[in-house]
């Protein structure tokens, strides 16, 4: 279970520092969430909550490709 946890998780923490990076280069985190949300929140925060989207969307798609790559070829149905 570890080793599928890893194999999902590690690529999705990779995918999420790089669009981290990109993401916050081009956009500044704390005019967005003024936009948004009117909260005085600290700068290391706006980063850290806008890394751990990026990992959960990162981590969802890391899944499905594991999860379609995993599927069996088997074509006969029960039905």
């Amino acid at each position: 279970m570890l080793r599928l946890l890893m194999t999902i998780l590690w690529p999705a923490f990779l995918a999420a520092i790089a669009a981290t990076g990109l993401f916050f280069s081009l956009f500044d985190p704390v005019e967005l969430l003024r936009l948004t949300l009117d909260t005085d929140l600290p700068v290391t925060a706006c980063y850290t909550i806008g890394f751990f989207f990026f990992w959960l969307f990162c981590s969802l798609a890391s899944m499905l490709t594991y999860y379609l790559s995993h599927v069996p070829n088997d074509r006969t149905s029960p039905f």
